[in-house]
């Protein structure tokens, strides 16, 4: 039995029917030129028998506020084979994956499913894995990948993903002493009053950039109302793209920034695009959640994230001053995070966006909201991955929108390519796929800049610092 995690709680109690709570994946593979006929019906057949147990968190349901082993667990409640309608293209998949991420999962059950997706053109399969919030993070979600899979591709009778036991799984699951639920509860309660000194004190430094207008400080409730800014329905529509790595990596050696402020700078500029194109854009930057790994330990089960609130800088036209903005606003909230252990950073975290937590569940201020929209971007792995010969291609990730946030930016770096998918409410946000194009011109009007701009400008952003 574990204990659930405030952050755990906290997409739980968020979730109801137009506001499904889960992230997900689709996994694309490229079947072996010399694989049987009967490889994808192989697969499943092995999947079916396998005598693995499902390790945590898959194995794990809701008991109160604990996670607790599920006694019937049916891996045909989880499970699903499906094939796609000919010709079978991306467009019919995403279809596929818009529809099912639509769904709620079933609470009396563990918070997942699996779906094998056979029928794709180009002698591909698919596999799309939803999974609730409250079970795992995005870090989390990784490291599991990682361990499903092997960079061998002659490895065969490599077990599905919800069976790879390690270290901590189990850890989690071998017999041990039983600690109550009173002892959780205390423990947990002394590790937040010792952090409490150290929050106070960088709640009254946020106060205080708050109050001298600081023009690097990015607070709660400073996003302008937007056309991604309302409530939002039950549909979703999902698009995903790859993007070469090496692309963002030269811009950011270029001009001396990392990656990840690259990506926010091209998000910044396809939203600009895409807005302008509904005039809808405000005159006022749009702010984006960008969500923070604060995980010091090997787990892969529950919640470590915080977030920083970036300024996107989506009223200006300059690419340049775009990304200088959101470099300054970035490390802004970097060096505040740099002076607290991860415990502090999460009781900071929640006196300081409880407000912003609060207004979505209740609604109370539909006009108000802490951000814009959530950009996501989580490290994955370096080298290509295998599935029993079967190479995976691409990894699009999927995730949650909101009441007062309706589209959602995530990325994951895998083989040298970024991957991208895009999640938003289908009655929201209309035309959502176009933000691709949009994302493929930010990139090259970046590349044009490298030869183009002067390089007293490039000195000038290089060196602009925080004040």
């Amino acid at each position: 039995m574990r204990a659930l995690h405030p952050l755990d709680f906290l997409f739980l109690s968020l979730e109801k029917r137009q506001q499904p709570m889960h992230v997900g994946g689709l996994f694309l593979f490229q079947i072996p030129k010399d694989a049987a006929k009967t490889f994808i019906q192989d697969l499943v057949a092995d999947i079916r028998l396998s005598k693995s147990i499902p390790v945590p968190p898959f194995n794990n349901k809701l008991n109160g506020l604990f996670w607790d082993n599920d006694p019937e667990f049916d891996l045909e409640h989880h499970f699903r084979h499906i094939a796609l309608p000919h010709p079978g293209r991306i467009r019919e998949l995403l279809t596929y994956i818009s529809q099912e991420h639509s769904s709620l999962l079933d609470r009396a059950k563990p918070l997942w499913t699996c779906h094998l997706i056979e029928g794709i053109e180009g002698n591909r399969f698919a596999m799309y894995f939803k999974i609730h919030h409250s079970m795992i993070d995005g870090v989390a979600g990784m490291r599991l990948l990682e361990k499903s899979f092997s960079q061998d591709p002659q490895h065969q009778g490599i077990t599905a993903p919800w069976c790879v036991a390690n270290k901590r799984t189990k850890r989690l699951t071998d017999p041990e002493a039983p600690i109550s639920k009173f002892k959780k509860f205390t423990n947990t309660l002394q590790s937040q009053l010792k952090a409490t000194p150290t929050v106070l004190a960088e709640l009254g430094c946020a106060l205080k950039d708050k109050k001298n207008h600081h023009p690097d400080y990015v607070s709660s409730f400073q996003a302008p109302s937007s056309i991604l800014n309302q409530r939002v329905s039950a549909s979703r529509r999902f698009a995903a793209q790859s993007f070469e790595l090496a692309r963002l990596r030269s811009i950011a050696q270029h001009f001396n920034v990392t990656i990840n402020d690259v990506v926010l700078a091209i998000c910044s500029g396809a939203l600009r695009e895409y807005l302008l194109s509904q005039n809808a854009l405000p005159k006022k930057p749009m702010i984006a959640m960008v969500p923070t790994s604060v995980r010091q330990d090997d787990s892969d089960v529950s919640n470590r994230i915080t977030m920083i609130l970036a300024n996107l800088g989506t009223h200006l036209a300059d690419p340049l001053a775009r990304l200088s903005t959101i470099r300054r606003s970035v490390i802004n909230a970097k060096q505040r995070f740099q002076r607290m252990s991860s415990d502090q950073i999460l009781s900071y975290s929640a006196c300081v966006y409880s407000p912003a937590g609060f207004n979505i569940v209740s609604g109370l201020m539909p006009k108000r909201q802490a951000f814009n929209l959530v950009i996501s971007n989580l490290p994955g792995p370096k080298e290509s991955l295998y599935w029993n010969g079967a190479r995976l291609d691409a990894i699009y990730p999927a995730s949650i929108v909101l009441d007062g946030q309706a589209l959602n930016i995530t990325m994951t770096s895998y083989a040298g390519k970024l991957e991208v998918g895009l999640t938003a409410c289908r009655n929201a946000v209309p035309k959502m796929q176009n933000l691709l194009g949009h994302l493929e011109d930010e990139i090259v009007c970046f590349e044009q800049l490298m030869t183009t701009c002067n390089q007293d400008s490039i000195n000038t952003m290089q060196h602009t610092q925080p004040s």
